[in-house]
């Protein structure tokens, strides 16, 4: 590619837009694979047919199937803070900061937050069904989906004096305040659990993260629900890989019109140089002629406006200029009239006796 070049702009977008588009669509992938095997998961009820059920499956194991109980503690819950009458099984602390920190390139106040403080109690809970058969909840921490609620949340707003106001705008950092936030799964709750049920040694229904790396879920929304936001996310990242695939395609398509038109120029180029060459070849006789009959005069008067060596032996259109060679033609930086700053749109020889 004689002449033309890929620009450090084009090859860092179309460089982006593929990785982005790699890594949407590996996301894409892995959310899909989460769908597909919520799909295919047996729905089991909790009760006395599900123990019957895993003794008579190979290993005493479903590696992947969903559940519907009943929130209850295995023998002592935990107590809220806040709230004393509200007992649950899992319990999280946060404490957040939030800061007004002025932004120089915005030229505005944008606000942040950070967690200083997260604290997580839990006790060893079941599933219970209809039937008060249980099936015991083991990791819940290792569970994805909302399972807890949030039942305190409290800003703790501090106060400053004028001299520390006026020092946090000069800084350009000014804390806002604390938030204390404690959520709860509470006993009663309805849960949907959905992972690898088995049997313990003590012949115990148990509900664990499943041994394949499938994605673990507790949830208090249902198994519809569950689906229809694992399936939305997927779909987002598939969005968003296709719109960056789009993005690399434009930005190909964009270097491949350059490159078309720089080939376009270059054969008009090469098609006008043999024009001018064969129209130059028609003269050559006759400006042999007058140099041989007075070589002092050929170019007086007559030097290309640009070298001042050579004679003008170009007529510029359509502004009809004659001022330069056409090895200057050739020269120009830009397809413009030296003299009018108008645009050549063609150039024939000039033969001036």
């Amino acid at each position: 590619m004689d002449g033309f070049s890929v620009t450090f702009p084009e090859a860092v977008c179309f460089g982006a837009s593929l990785a982005l588009s790699g890594v949407f669509y590996y996301l894409h992938r892995k959310k899909k694979t989460v769908v597909d095997k919520l799909e295919s998961a047996p729905h089991v009820t909790i009760d006395e047919k599900l123990r019957n059920l895993l003794k008579a499956t190979p290993g005493e194991v479903l590696q992947y199937a969903v559940i519907e109980g009943t929130v209850r503690p295995v023998s002592e819950s935990l107590r809220s803070q806040s709230h004393q009458d509200v007992v649950g099984v899992l319990q999280k602390f946060t404490l957040k900061e939030h800061r007004l920190v002025w932004s120089g390139l915005s030229r505005s106040w944008m606000d942040t937050e950070r967690v200083l403080h997260k604290r997580v109690n839990v006790v060893p809970f079941f599933l219970v069904g209809l039937d008060e058969t249980a099936v015991r909840v083991l990791s819940p921490l290792y569970a994805s989906g909302e399972h807890t609620e949030i039942i305190n949340e409290k800003f703790h707003q501090p106060s400053y004096s004028f001299g520390q106001l006026v020092g946090q705008y000069l800084s350009g950092d000014k804390p806002k305040g604390h938030l204390e936030i404690e959520e709860m799964l509470k006993v009663g709750t309805t849960l949907t659990g959905i992972g690898e049920l088995i049997l313990d040694m003590e012949g115990n229904l148990c509900l664990r993260p499943p041994s394949d790396n499938s994605q673990y879920f507790l949830s208090s929304a249902d198994f519809e629900t569950v689906c229809k936001e694992n399936y939305l996310v997927a779909f987002w990242w598939k969005t968003l890989a296709a719109a960056s695939a789009l993005a690399g395609a434009a930005v190909l398509l964009w270097v491949a019109l350059r490159y078309y038109k720089h080939l376009k120029r270059r054969w008009e180029s090469e098609q006008e140089s043999q024009e001018f060459a064969r129209l130059q070849a028609e003269a050559a006789r006759l400006r042999a002629n007058d140099r041989e009959a007075a070589p002092n005069e050929a170019h007086s008067g007559n030097e290309c406006v640009i070298c001042l060596t050579h004679p003008r032996d170009c007529i510029l259109l359509e502004c009809g200029h004659v001022c330069c060679c056409y090895v200057c033609f050739q020269s120009l930086p830009r397809r413009k009239c030296p003299i009018c700053r108008q645009d050549i749109v063609r150039v024939l020889p000039f033969y001036q006796p």
